[in-house]
């Protein structure tokens, strides 16, 4: 089968003198792909002040970006809830680093058209477009035609009481995407279409921590997508792992979940009223002030996806199992190892409760999800 092997995985943030501690078990994998993409979720910079109204902010340096190009990462995606975190200096330190450090950077710039832009990456002729969004966004943080920021998927959101005839009693979520975002991305991906052989559109969005629940403007979102030319859609932002869905022979990954985040806790930190309010979202969330990864113990299961992309679009749709140890750092697994049938059977559990079918078949050690034959 010709074509290019891409590979890419969620949420990535070093808290840590040493960062590079966080690849060295999974670099080999992502250096031998010929594309790999990673979602950027803290800022690289040492200026800035701390936002005042977001909950959790935390950096890396600068140098931090070298890391991330070292281990494989050549497209960075940093349309984040985080990516104002400290203020205009922090964000455009970060893109400057990255750019520095020879990464493609997707999802954010100076103005609205900038962060919209598509970004191209061309290896072995095969032509492949990036696109990120954001739908988590904190007062000021999305790009307009004068501000700095991301490019935003913003959704409206309803609650519609069950039994209206019964004050105090449970409602129905419903939630939308604005309709000129809507428009906005699938032009985006139109012009996308019209010059590359894939495009990939990544997304931060959804119910961060709750487990397997979609909220439903993902759904229209991610099917609109595909309707408009994208191949492949690559979630994140939830911190575990959500349904994966087949919709027109497209693959859509709800969330693949943290890769290499470093979260450690303090005594402070842990009874913080804003934390526990975190923490309720996901029943047995347990915290180790001596662990520096105080995630919920399913965001330990995590996935890489893995794609074959040709002239002739995205041949093979799939992902690597992973898990992520207790110091943050995480490891690829093997099929003889019980963790890989346990990422698998929690994939299946998460896509049964919403409805969404899951067929796969295992290919060393790649579960494929979507392979089509070059005729």
């Amino acid at each position: 089968m010709t074509g290019i092997e891409f590979i890419a995985v969620g949420d990535v943030g070093a808290e840590r003198d040493h960062p590079a501690e966080l690849f060295e078990s999974v670099h080999p994998v992502l250096r031998a792909a010929d594309i790999a993409f990673c979602q950027l979720e803290i800022a690289l910079t040492d200026r800035g002040t701390r936002v005042p109204h977001v909950r959790h902010t935390a950096r890396s340096s600068p140098a931090t970006a070298e890391v991330l190009r070292d281990a494989g990462f050549g497209v960075v995606s940093w349309a984040s809830n985080h990516c104002m975190d400290w203020g205009p200096d922090g964000f455009y330190d970060t893109i400057d680093a990255l750019e520095a450090s020879g990464a493609t950077v997707v999802g954010v710039g100076p103005d609205l058209a900038s962060a919209r832009r598509v970004r191209t990456v061309e290896v072995d002729g095969v032509r492949t477009a990036f696109l990120a969004y954001c739908s988590i966004l904190p007062e000021g943080y999305w790009a307009t035609d004068r501000r700095p920021g991301c490019a935003p998927l913003r959704a409206h959101t309803v609650y519609e009481q069950i039994e209206r005839d019964q004050p105090g009693t449970g409602c129905t979520i419903h939630t939308f995407p604005f309709p000129e975002d809507l428009e906005q991305m699938s032009a985006d991906i139109a012009a996308a279409r019209a010059d590359a052989d894939a495009v990939v559109v990544s997304m931060h969005w959804g119910l961060h921590f709750v487990p397997a629940t979609l909220a439903r403007y993902q759904r229209t979102a991610a099917h609109h997508a595909i309707d408009a030319g994208a191949d492949l859609i690559l979630g994140h932002h939830a911190h575990i792992l959500k349904p994966i869905e087949i919709y027109r022979g497209k693959a859509i990954f709800y969330s693949i979940g943290n890769f290499a985040m470093d979260l450690p806790m303090t005594e402070e930190h842990a009874t913080r009223p804003s934390f526990l309010e975190l923490k309720a979202l996901h029943p047995g969330w347990e915290v180790d002030l001596d662990s520096t990864y105080n995630f919920p113990f399913d965001s330990r299961k995590t996935v890489a996806v893995t794609a074959r992309i040709s002239e002739k679009g995205v041949l093979r749709c799939g992902f690597r199992p992973a898990y992520i140890g207790t110091n943050s750092v995480p490891e690829f697994l093997e099929p003889e190892d019980p963790r890989f049938g346990e990422v698998i059977g929690y994939l299946a559990e998460i896509c049964e409760s919403q409805g969404i079918g899951f067929d796969y078949s295992i290919q060393g050690n790649e579960v494929v999800l979507v392979e089509i034959q070059q005729g």
